[in-house]
């Protein structure tokens, strides 16, 4: 049993990751150029509304430019299509994120679909997924992305080893588990229809919780010596796994808060820096 778990600390690695991003923005400056962000909300969700805040406010503090549109929540597909493409056209939008959930009425895959490539720094679209999946992409789905930032940062060595992902949502569970097979980690896929899914986990170096359940993944499924990356964020500050009873057997685990959630934000913002590079030098 391990007894001194390493809390793998997301909020220093993303004050690191945001520090790095300074002296880049700076330089962009130097051409006269700003990176910008643009954040589109469809309707008025609490939840939906403090997310966009709390991206906006991460963008300002650091030199980013955060353009915000909101629409009604009566917006139509064909209307929300409309005005991604108007911001796939602004030159001085190096960034796009459609926040979701949108209204049900809406075809959110459509929507996604519509944001350029160029732009897809949250890694919503089809292609981006192709291009994740085959090891190439510029811009992988934050979450998925933070949590290999952090497993970097800490040097907690993936090649070669049994990672468990418990989820398959397209901006997860499915990413994570590519991102990991193309670091050579033999990876185990696992969802609501798996069968035995304790012992599944009981096998895994690496597990990774996507479930969007609290406290979902019991403290007896972990292996001695795990890592334990929670990528769930619940109601009450609660994360996906059982932190006090996981913590137990890990050799090092994520907290919730202050895990994946804030360097998936800093992942975020460095894509639209990485964005705002690429199409400067694009320009030249």
């Amino acid at each position: 049993m391990t007894t001194n778990s390493l809390i793998l600390d997301g909020a220093q690695v993303a004050d690191t990751i945001k520090e790095q991003l300074k002296a880049r923005i700076g330089r962009l400056a130097g051409q006269g150029i700003t990176a910008c962000l643009a954040t589109v909300m469809v309707g008025d969700d609490p939840a939906s509304d403090t997310y966009v805040r709390m991206k906006g406010n991460a963008c300002r503090r650091i030199g980013i430019v955060s353009k915000r549109i909101q629409l009604a929540k009566e917006t139509t597909t064909s209307e929300l299509v409309e005005v991604i493409q108007q911001l796939n056209k602004d030159p001085l939008v190096h960034g796009i994120l459609l926040q979701h959930p949108v209204p049900s009425h809406i075809d959110e895959r459509a929507a996604f679909d519509t944001i350029s490539i160029e732009k897809d720094v949250d890694g919503v679209t089809t292609m981006g997924f192709a291009q994740t999946a085959f090891g190439f992409g510029a811009f992988p789905s934050c979450t998925p992305a933070a949590i290999i930032a952090i497993l970097d940062a800490y040097n907690i060595s993936i090649e070669g080893r049994h990672a468990v992902v418990i989820g398959r949502s397209p901006i997860l569970g499915k990413p994570v588990s590519l991102m990991l097979l193309n670091r050579n980690a033999t990876v185990t896929i696992c969802h609501s229809k798996t069968q035995q899914l304790d012992q599944i986990v009981k096998s895994a170096d690496i597990v990774v919780a996507a479930v969007g359940r609290p406290k979902f993944v019991q403290g007896d499924w972990i292996k001695p010596g795990a890592v334990v990356m929670d990528a769930g964020y619940n109601k009450g500050n609660i994360g996906d796994v059982d932190y006090d009873a996981c913590m137990r057997n890990a050799s090092a685990i994520t907290p919730v808060p202050a895990g994946v959630g804030p360097v998936t934000i800093a992942t975020l913002l460095k894509h639209t820096v990485d964005a705002a590079e690429r199409a400067s030098m694009s320009n030249q």
